[in-house]
């Protein structure tokens, strides 16, 4: 069998000139490429390598499974869980998974646009060299990067990955959230939202501007449409005022005024604002009625964010107290929304920060970076209560690992 699989694999060039030719071909076309038709050139790359049976999976919006995206082409089965497949375990590890099978091997390669991650492809090889592994994660690459561009022109990468029907407010929700991870080797990020499919007031935004992150997390008071408004207001004015490059106090004074100005005295977000710098691991952060962030340093929760009071956004507040201290290498900082800690039943106690605690403590030691945390701690503090979310829950985690990147701008020629 094996002999055969050689044979098979004689007359197939992968060098490394050929691999040139042939993604270059994928690029050339790419720019001009209507949507549809990403599935059939994909899967046309792939036989040209003696490949077959393609997959393009996608995270599903509450992260629990992996979807089939539709495609002349490609081949399109059920779902994979997310926990337990070869699959998710791509996915989760951002690594290229090899499932020797009795008819060849199954790859699962992780498709990231720069440091977000879309979903995995799967295909099928009847051997694998490190030619195949080089070109295949050329080839992923250049495929995310393809599938976030053209996203903009089309609802089939949306309509994919929704495994139940969204609200309108959910919707505005998701259209205004930047990608929901992002990793460099000097900081990383990642966050989840749910319920997913009903989300209205909860959002959060950043940015990285040259050694600077930027966030924001925000709660707006309220459900449905109305409260989606007022967190899309809210965001807007951050997004606005962070471009102008302000420092923290003006920021927090220009989104005040927009939902004062907005909606009035009635009306208000709670938030938080940070800056941090990447390369020296210095925190500033302005908390505006938010839940206090929480300091996990060796998987345990070693500080509480406190922080003097300063009134939530649009209560037309004074000038806003800046906090700041100096992480150390491997820090982890969680922001999360008050869905998180109220949750209850009638008649009994909210579920509380000290088992929230609990459950980072138990839960952190299990996982691999910030977005394998982020989305198992979501499922567990979900699972432990009850399975059951009447308001919005965020989680938004960083960990900050400091140095330097310049190595990355740096050519290696042979």
């Amino acid at each position: 069998m094996q002999e055969e699989r050689s044979k098979r694999r004689v007359a197939v060039d992968r060098s490394e000139g050929f691999g040139e030719r042939l993604l270059g071909q994928l690029l050339d076309r790419a720019h001009e490429m209507p949507p549809q038709l990403i599935a059939p050139l994909v899967a046309e790359e792939v036989r040209r390598i003696g490949g077959r049976d393609v997959s393009v999976l996608l995270q599903c919006y509450e992260q629990l499974e992996l979807v089939p995206l539709p495609g002349r082409g490609l081949t399109v089965g059920e779902a994979f869980p997310i926990d337990g497949t070869r699959a998710g375990e791509a996915f989760l590890t951002l690594a290229t998974v090899e499932d020797v099978q009795d008819d060849g091997v199954r790859i699962y390669l992780p498709l990231l646009d720069g440091s977000d991650e879309v979903g995995v492809m799967a295909l099928t090889l009847d051997m694998v060299d490190d030619h195949d592994r080089r070109l295949l994660r050329r080839l992923a690459g250049l495929v995310a990067d393809m599938l976030v561009t053209k996203n903009s022109y089309t609802d089939q990468f949306f309509q994919a990955r929704r495994r139940q029907p969204m609200s309108l407010a959910a919707e505005i929700q998701w259209s205004l959230l930047p990608p929901l991870s992002m990793n460099t080797p000097q900081v990383s990020v990642a966050g989840i939202l749910e319920p997913a499919y009903n989300v209205a007031g909860d959002s959060l935004d950043y940015a990285l501007n040259d050694d600077i992150l930027h966030l924001a997390i925000i709660d707006a008071m309220g459900h449905g449409l109305n409260a989606s408004v007022l967190a899309t207001v809210a965001v807007s004015a951050y997004r606005h005022a962070r471009r102008a490059d302000v420092g923290l106090a003006e920021l927090y004074s220009f989104m005040d005024r927009a939902i004062d100005e907005q909606f009035g005295p009635d009306q208000f977000v709670t938030a938080q604002m940070m800056r941090l710098d990447i390369g020296t691991g210095h925190l500033q952060w302005v908390n505006a009625g938010h839940p206090a962030a929480l300091l996990i340093r060796g998987h345990r929760v070693v500080r509480v964010l406190e922080h003097p009071g300063t009134l939530p956004v649009g209560f037309g507040g004074a000038e806003p107290l800046i906090s700041s201290m100096d992480l150390q290498q491997g820090d982890r900082l969680m922001f999360y929304t008050d869905g998180l800690v109220e949750e209850h039943h009638k008649g009994h106690e909210p579920f509380g920060e000290e088992r929230m605690i609990d459950i980072i403590e138990r839960v952190g030691p299990t996982t691999q970076g910030v977005q394998h945390m982020a989305r198992n701690l979501s499922h567990t503090l979900k699972h432990e209560r009850g399975g059951f979310t009447s308001d919005d829950a965020t989680i938004f985690l960083i960990e900050w690992c400091g140095g330097t990147a310049d190595h990355l701008a740096t050519l290696d020629w042979l």
